[in-house]
């Protein structure tokens, strides 16, 4: 029986679209997703005769996804070409699956598809020790979906 979950067991995959050839390749697991909320416009009717006003709903939208990992240098440094030249070209698919605390695969992905809008090569700083992280910002296409 499945119970809560902790925000560490996910398993969030990428795949992109390489911006000169077509071809979708696999990017592996990355560590951190943040964003993809699914908001809507607060659109409401104030009748007269001071009467409670009537939601009418609204357009639902879609935050941007952000991406991130620890940046390794014999799967990263070779590659992150791809994504700097995709930015704002390449397609992308962004999953997210539910693990339970022993690590087994749980339910179905909820999966995002946008297009690739920025990459964040790790930042530099000749003081710190702290993890090199390369980041990537996804504009999504439509509503995620459960596949």
């Amino acid at each position: 029986m499945a119970g809560p979950t902790r925000q560490d067991t996910w398993r969030i995959t990428l795949s992109l679209q390489h911006p000169v050839t077509g071809k979708w390749n696999t990017w592996g697991v990355w560590d951190k997703l943040s964003g993809g909320a699914i908001d809507s416009d607060d659109s409401k009717y104030y009748p007269g005769g001071m009467v409670d006003p009537v939601s009418l709903g609204g357009r639902k939208t879609v935050d941007n996804v952000t991406l991130s990992r620890l940046y390794r240098l014999e799967r990263d440094q070779g590659q992150i070409n791809t994504l700097i030249v995709g930015a704002g070209r390449s397609k992308v698919k962004i999953s997210k699956q539910a693990m339970d605390i022993e690590g087994n695969v749980y339910g179905k992905p909820l999966v995002y598809n946008g297009r690739l809008k920025r990459v964040t090569p790790p930042e530099v700083d000749s003081e710190a020790s702290g993890a090199a992280l390369v980041e990537i910002e996804v504009t999504v296409d439509g509503f995620p979906s459960v596949n």
